[in-house]
């Protein structure tokens, strides 16, 4: 262990420590667990660094030990006999069992602390925490508990205030996520999908009860944890919310489901995630955590590899979405583009109206009128997978929206087998749903941000579908006229990618619709594919092409793709190009060398000449603060992620407003 001065740079696998922001700790994953978990301590139970001390050496028998997290009430001398809460943290590997390093490793640390509270143990995938108290018999030992305290407090007996819970700043929400699903796996025999499923009704049962309970009703109290009686207390209440999921999201569950959980298991998972408030938590924190979950467990078998947050958002950045535009993915996923362009334009209207010159309570009811209007109209999502269709539903209501306009549809099928609901919500008539694009200004989209599946595996081979695409017919090449005519017979079947182009394109307003697509590098190099290259050209302007990295997907797929960023020619500039004559303008392009991790999904770092990673000052989460309007913004001195996205998405921001 070393000590760095406040400069710019450490010592390579190394960790900068939380609390002194100076102290180098060895990377390992023992380490990552223990900075997770101080960042937790200071931005979610509000204890304050000075409070806490980091491997804390103690009198232990005739030896001295270190304890990994020692935390000290406020004015109290920094002495063994004053410590308050130990935390002890451990390499994913090691279980909590264990006889060296498990949790009686902690319990023996803290009766040699004879005057100490409270307990944790955790190695990541496990959480344990334990209050401290002496029986009738005098005796003194640990009585598991929901939680640690907040600041100041004690972990409550009976049910927890909203003012109580944290708002997660930290990745301990993907932590208790994750435990909570590799519990359900574990302990109820059921598949991952499965597990998953479970672990999402009891989500939206924690949701409501933020959202509607005067008081929480999400709870298990320490007593009744210890035994049947009072997990049967707990699974009443938890039925009773998720009566009321099923009557608020009647598109998302069926009024005959239920929760399948066996008492034991539903008290766990109701343990690990009522102290947390998921309203309040930082928006990037709760969806790295959500679709880490989402994609471990529902990718893959249909050409889906979900996009990385950073590429979501670059695209959202660089299309440039504003609270007029109808905003669309039509293979939404989990959701992840239509969450970020959500809270990328609910961010604009909220510096709209913070200088509107209102007062406060005035700039409070135009913010709700106009977030009201955007979320209930201009949100539009499609996907063919009914499971994900769920899945982005409870992505949207854990960001604080309702479900959206997400559909359960076919993005590829003719217009004319859309239901009503979605052809309304695109702003398609009767003339454009029989042209299958829409036709005149104020149809269609405005803005799309797509990742579509790729892949030979899952040909479109249904000739209705192929028929109505021109992309769907076979293409001969004329070396006379060097241009690429529309034969009137259909491929037998086309990569889905390829029919994607010309969906997104057609359903953009024309003139107006801009779209930036993730595509197969193929589609822009491919000589068998200029017929697609020759069709996008004549139906619209490309803005951007940016080449992105081999591993930007990686560790699931090394697929090497582009961002490719359109806008639909109007009816005067298609007809101009419709005969091979194109329009001389500027394009943006880029290639994206650093995308912030490695191709087993390691995330990489900013290094300086001689290979030292360089280390900055940043804001990494903003968390509301339960029952107030103010927000937190938690600062601190991290690594620099090695990630061009959004200095690319600045470039073009900026070339774009000077065309």
């Amino acid at each position: 262990m070393s000590q760095v001065s406040k400069t710019s740079v450490i010592q390579p696998e190394t960790i900068l420590d939380f609390i002194d922001g100076v102290t180098q700790r060895r990377d390992t994953p023992e380490e990552r667990v223990r900075q997770e978990i101080l960042k937790s301590l200071v931005r979610e139970y509000g204890y304050k660094k000075e409070q806490i001390g980091v491997e804390e050496s103690i009198k232990f028998g005739s030896n001295r030990k270190a304890v990994d997290v020692a935390i000290w009430e406020p004015g109290k001398a920094h002495t063994q006999e004053n410590i308050h809460i130990i935390v002890e943290c451990k390499d994913p590997k090691t279980k909590a069992k264990g006889k060296k390093d498990g949790v009686d490793q902690m319990h023996s640390y803290a009766s040699a602390c004879m005057n100490s509270t409270y307990g944790m143990w955790t190695n990541g995938d496990e959480l344990l925490t334990f209050r401290y108290v002496v029986d009738d018999a005098g005796k003194r030992g640990p009585e598991a508990v929901p939680d640690l305290p907040h600041a100041g407090g004690e972990v409550p007996d009976d049910a927890p205030r909203f003012d109580q819970l944290r708002p997660a700043a930290s990745d301990s929400l993907l932590y208790s996520f994750r435990r909570c699903h590799n519990y359900i796996a574990g302990n109820q025999g059921i598949q991952k999908a499965e597990a998953f499923l479970e672990l999402l009704k009891i989500i939206f049962c924690k949701i409501q009860d933020e959202r509607d309970s005067e008081t929480p009703t999400f709870y298990i109290t320490p007593t009744e944890r210890q035994g049947a009686a009072g997990k049967k207390k707990c699974r009443k209440r938890i039925e009773a919310l998720f009566g009321n999921v099923k009557q608020s999201y009647e598109t998302i569950f069926k009024a005959d489901e239920r929760i399948a959980l066996t008492d034991d298991v539903l008290a766990y998972i109701v343990a690990q995630l009522q102290m947390y408030s998921l309203l309040e938590s930082d928006v990037d924190v709760k969806g790295h955590a959500y679709e880490t979950i989402v994609g471990s467990n529902l990718r893959g078998d249909k050409g889906q590899f979900f996009t990385p947050r950073n590429m979501c958002h670059m695209m959202v950045r660089m299309v440039d979405p504003s609270e007029n535009d109808v905003i669309l993915d039509p293979a939404m996923g989990t959701c992840g583009f239509l969450v970020t362009a959500m809270n990328y334009v609910l961010e604009k209207i909220r510096d709209s109206v913070e200088v509107s010159g209102r007062s406060k309570a005035a700039k409070q009811e135009a913010l709700i009128a106009r977030k009201r209007e955007f979320l209930s109209k201009h949100i539009v999502g499609i996907d063919f997978d009914p499971i994900l269709v769920r899945a982005s539903k409870m992505n949207m209501v854990m960001n604080n929206d309702g479900t959206g306009q997400l559909f359960h549809a076919n993005s590829l099928e003719p217009f004319s087998g859309f239901e009503p609901k979605l052809q309304k919500a695109l702003r398609l008539d009767a003339a454009d749903i029989a042209a299958n694009k829409a036709l005149q200004p104020g149809h269609g989209v405005t803005a799309i941000m797509t990742n579509p599946p790729f892949g030979s595996k899952i040909p479109i081979e249904d000739p209705a579908i192929l028929e109505s695409f021109d992309l769907g017919h076979t293409w001969s090449w004329s070396e006379e006229d060097a241009e690429w005519s529309m034969e009137p017979k259909l491929f037998s079947s086309q990569p889905p990618e390829i029919l994607f182009i010309e969906r997104c394109i057609r359903l953009l307003e024309p003139g107006v619709g801009v779209a930036a697509l993730v595509i197969p590098n193929g589609i822009l190099g491919n000589p068998g594919l200029g017929y697609v290259r020759q069709w996008i050209l004549r139906h619209a302007q490309i803005l951007g092409s940016v080449d992105m990295h081999p591993d930007a997907f990686q560790p699931n797929v090394g697929v090497q793709t582009s961002v490719l960023v359109l806008r639909r020619w109007d009816s005067e500039e298609e007809a101009y190009c419709k005969d091979g004559t194109f329009q001389d303008y500027k394009i943006f392009m880029a290639i994206c060398d650093h995308v912030g991790h490695d191709k087993r999904g390691q995330t990489t770092y900013v290094r300086d000449d001689d290979g030292y990673p360089i280390v900055q000052e940043q804001t990494t989460a903003v968390t509301g603060n339960v029952g107030s309007e103010e927000e937190s913004s938690h600062t601190s001195k991290e690594r620099v992620v090695d990630d061009e996205t959004m200095a690319i998405a600045g470039a073009f921001f900026e070339w774009r407003r000077d065309q």
